[in-house]
C-alpha cells in the first residue's frame, strides 16, 4: 500500500525499481553504521588494554639485554600476546589505515596521547602482509611488533555484503508477498469459491496496475459467461414453452383416434415428450442461484422429505440426529435430496437418508439397495441427458437430468457430490458442503 501512494509507482516494474533503490540506500547507510559500530566497539573496549601492553613491554625491552628481551617476550606470549622483535627497516613496509578508518585513528590518538604514550609506529591501525599489527620503536635498529589482531577491514567487507544480501532478501520477499503473491492468492480463492451466475463482482480490482488489469479482465470474462448462460437459458425456455402448445393440440387430436391401442401408444409418447419438456424446464431453472442462504434445522428438513415419500408409499428411513443446524439454500437442498430419493426408490426397495457432521462440513448420504452404477460411468451420469444402458435404465428411468440438477445445487453450495458403492450393494450418493456456508460475505439468515 505504501508504494501505491507514491506517484509513478503504480506498476510492478516501477515498484521493483523502487525496491532496488531502497535496498541500495539501506545497504549503504546500514553497512556504514554497522561497520562503524564494529570498529568503534573494538577501539573503545580493547584498545586501552592493547596500548598499555605495548607501552609496558616496549618500555621494559628498551632497557633490557638481549637475553632478558627473549625472556620478556616468551612470558608475554605465554599470556596470549603475539609479540616479536623485528628489524627497524620493516616499518617502511607497513601500510597505513584506510581513509574510512580515520575516525577510529583520531579516537585512539585522543584517548591515549594525554597519558604521554607515544603513538605506535605507523599509527594504531597498520597492516603487514595484509594482517593488522601494532608496533613500537625499541631502538634505532629494532621495533616491537604485536600481531594476531582482528582485521576489521575484512569484517567491514563481510558486513557490507551481509547487509546487502539481507536487505535484498527481506525487501523482495515482502514486496513479492504484498504486490504479487497476496493479490494472486485472493484471485485464485475468489475464482475457486465464487458463484459465477450471482451477478456480483467476483475479483477485487485493487493492487498494482497489472493486478488490477488481470482482475478487471477476469470480471469481464465472468460477465460474458453469465450473459451467455442466461441467453442460452432464455432460448431453451422459449423453445420448450413453444413446443408445449402444439403438443397440447396434438394430444387433443389423438384422443379422437378410433383405434384404442394406437391412441394409447400415441398418448404415451406425447406424455413422455411432455415429461421431457417439464424436466428440461426444471433443469434450466436457476432458482438455487437466486435463493438466499439461511440457517435451518437440516435434520428436520430431511425428516420431512422422508415423511413425504412415506405418504406416497415409498419407505425412506432417516438416520441421524434429531436436530442439526446448517447454513444452506433450503429449497435447493430439498430439491437435491428429493431428486436423489426419487432415483433411489425407482431401483431399490430399501432407501435411507443419513445426516452427520464431519468437522466443519455437513454430510448427507442417500443410499439404496438397487443395482448401483458402474464406477467407470459415475462421472458421465452427472452430465445432462446422459443415460446408462445398464440395469438402472429400465422403463422407470428418466431423462438423465436428476443427478445433473443435484450436481449444480451442490456446486452452488461449494460442496461435492460423490457416487459410491452402497453396503452391501446398491448406490450411495454423498452430498458434502460447508456447515457455515456464507453467500459472498453475507451472513446467513436465521429461519
Amino acid at each position: 500500500m505504501f508504494f501505491r501512494r507514491l506517484p509513478g509507482l503504480s506498476t510492478i516494474h516501477s515498484q521493483i525499481t523502487g525496491v532496488i533503490l531502497l535496498s541500495l540506500a539501506i545497504t549503504v547507510l546500514g553497512g556504514s553504521f554497522l561497520k562503524q559500530r564494529v570498529e568503534t566497539g573494538y577501539s573503545l573496549v580493547d584498545v586501552e588494554e592493547l596500548a598499555d601492553s605495548v607501552f609496558t613491554i616496549s618500555s621494559i625491552l628498551k632497557t633490557a639485554t638481549p637475553e632478558e628481551r627473549d625472556i620478556v617476550l616468551q612470558a608475554a606470549n605465554r599470556a596470549g600476546w603475539h609479540f616479536t622483535l623485528r628489524p627497524r627497516a620493516l616499518a617502511e613496509t607497513f601500510k597505513s589505515s584506510s581513509p574510512e578508518e580515520s575516525v577510529l585513528d583520531a579516537t585512539i590518538d585522543w584517548l591515549f596521547s594525554p597519558d604521554g604514550r607515544q603513538t605506535p609506529l605507523g599509527g594504531w591501525k597498520t597492516f603487514l602482509d595484509d594482517k593488522r599489527v601494532v608496533s613500537a620503536e625499541i631502538d634505532d635498529k629494532t621495533i616491537l611488533v604485536l600481531g594476531g589482531l582482528p582485521n576489521t577491514a575484512f569484517w567491514s567487507e563481510v558486513l557490507d555484503y551481509l547487509v546487502a544480501v539481507i536487505t535484498l532478501i527481506v525487501l523482495f520477499s515482502s514486496f513479492g508477498v504484498w504486490a504479487i503473491t497476496r493479490p494472486l492468492r485472493k484471485i485464485a480463492s475468489a475464482a475457486a469459491n465464487a458463484d459465477i451466475t450471482s451477478g456480483r463482482v467476483i475479483f477485487e480490482e485493487e493492487g498494482s496496475v497489472e493486478i488490477v488489469a488481470v482482475a478487471r479482465s477476469l470480471n469481464g470474462m465472468s460477465d460474458r459467461i453469465t450473459d451467455m448462460i442466461h441467453g442460452r437459458t432464455r432460448m431453451l425456455r422459449g423453445v420448450s414453452h413453444d413446443l408445449r402448445t402444439p403438443l397440447t393440440r396434438l394430444r387433443l387430436r389423438i384422443e379422437r383416434v378410433g383405434d384404442g391401442q394406437l391412441r394409447d401408444m400415441l398418448l404415451a409418447d406425447i406424455s413422455r415428450i411432455d415429461s421431457l419438456l417439464k424436466e428440461s424446464l426444471s433443469y434450466l431453472r436457476d432458482d438455487h442461484h437466486r435463493e438466499q442462504v439461511e440457517t435451518i434445522d437440516l435434520a428436520t428438513t430431511l425428516q420431512t422429505i422422508c415423511s413425504e415419500f412415506d405418504d406416497v408409499g415409498h419407505k425412506v428411513d432417516y438416520i441421524g440426529p434429531n436436530h442439526l443446524s446448517a447454513n444452506c439454500k433450503p429449497l435447493a437442498i430439498t430439491r437435491a435430496v428429493t431428486n436423489l430419493c426419487e432415483n433411489a426408490v425407482k431401483f431399490g426397495d430399501k432407501v435411507a437418508i443419513e445426516l452427520k457432521r464431519s468437522g466443519d462440513k455437513v454430510v448427507v448420504d442417500v443410499s439404496d439397495n438397487g443395482p448401483g452404477i458402474p464406477k467407470q460411468s459415475r462421472a458421465q451420469v452427472l452430465e445432462p441427458f446422459f443415460k446408462l444402458n445398464a440395469a438402472r435404465t429400465d422403463g422407470n428411468a428418466g431423462f438423465g437430468l436428476g443427478l445433473s440438477i443435484v450436481g449444480e445445487i451442490v456446486q452452488a453450495h461449494r460442496g461435492t457430490l460423490e457416487l459410491l458403492d452402497g453396503e452391501p450393494s446398491g448406490l450411495l450418493a454423498r452430498l458434502t458442503f460447508p456447515a457455515d456456508l456464507q453467500a459472498d460475505g453475507i451472513t446467513a439468515q436465521v429461519r
